[in-house]
């Protein structure tokens, strides 16, 4: 994803050689002292936050102290490293909107609404709703109907079919919770928990997360008065939970859920992120270092 806000760091915070990127696998090179839980030679897999640095270079140090933020595992042997670099970011997104909607959701017969169910997090989000014994209905393209359905999705909304609106479709469906991954105000109130990683913002060439709500006051004023129960709308905007535990669960994924929409050499990193930003995207973007 392309970040605006990241040119105007302080070099201090952000060096300029670094690049972007949270997720990664990889083999380790040196590691610290006898207590260290990795050794040269061990092929990991994890996810780092991309301040002060980033993945999207050929060499990362990692601070794997818990402190550090970074969650960091045994990559497992009969992933390659592609699917093992696609999972960490997208897969412990999807695990955070679970988390924060299910006390809102019945153990039997929850209904949950995934908006942008075909996404590289909404499609893991539905995965993850469906193994909880919820039913569940997401949004995504015509196109991409049947691979949304393959995820776990009960039903989908057709956003491109004009004959009616996701809005209605949703509001029918009476769900439980909402988990939004598209953006934008149409589908609020429509069920008593909503969790959103991209806010009120529909543009998708800007990052999402609790930050925005450092300027949109409506979307702060909105989390506020569900969370002190003035209205009938529970509301928050996430960011991902660093979370081993979250992490760990992705083992017990199928290979055949682990989807990448394209892998791009390293010298690509351009082409990557206007694909990225395009909106055309199934499953998860894959950038390859020089080996």
């Amino acid at each position: 994803m392309s970040y605006p806000i990241l040119p105007h760091l302080p070099t201090c915070i952000l060096p300029l050689h670094k690049g972007v990127g949270e997720d990664f696998s990889g083999i380790v090179v040196g590691a610290g002292g006898a207590g260290s839980a990795f050794k040269p030679g061990d092929e990991v897999f994890g996810i780092v936050p991309y301040l002060p640095g980033g993945t999207l270079q050929e060499t990362i140090r990692i601070d794997t102290s818990r402190s550090s933020g970074a969650v960091v595992l045994p990559k497992p042997a009969d992933w390659s490293w592609e699917q093992a670099a696609a999972v960490p970011l997208v897969w412990l997104t999807a695990q955070t909107t679970i988390a924060r909607v299910e006390s809102h959701v019945q153990t039997k017969n929850g209904r949950v609404m995934v908006l942008g169910g075909s996404s590289a997090c909404g499609m893991y989000a539905v995965h993850l709703a469906r193994q909880r014994g919820w039913t569940v209905l997401a949004s995504c393209s015509g196109r991409n109907a049947e691979f949304v359905r393959s995820m776990g999705a009960d039903d989908i909304v057709d956003y491109t079919d004009t004959t009616t609106s996701v809005p209605e479709k949703v509001a029918a469906f009476v769900p439980d919770a909402i988990i939004d991954f598209v953006g934008g105000t149409g589908c609020l109130g429509l069920a008593p928990r909503y969790v959103t990683v991209v806010g009120d913002k529909t543009d998708r060439a800007s990052p999402g997360g609790r930050y925005l709500y450092l300027w949109n006051p409506q979307m702060l004023l909105r989390a506020v008065l569900g969370r002190i129960g003035l209205s009938r709308c529970s509301y928050t905007c996430i960011n991902l939970e660093f979370s081993d535990a979250f992490l760990r669960e992705v083992l017990s994924l199928p290979k055949d859920k682990i989807v990448i929409d394209t892998v791009y050499e390293f010298g690509q990193v351009r082409e990557a992120f206007e694909r990225l930003i395009s909106g055309r995207v199934r499953g998860k973007l894959v950038v390859k270092v020089a080996e």
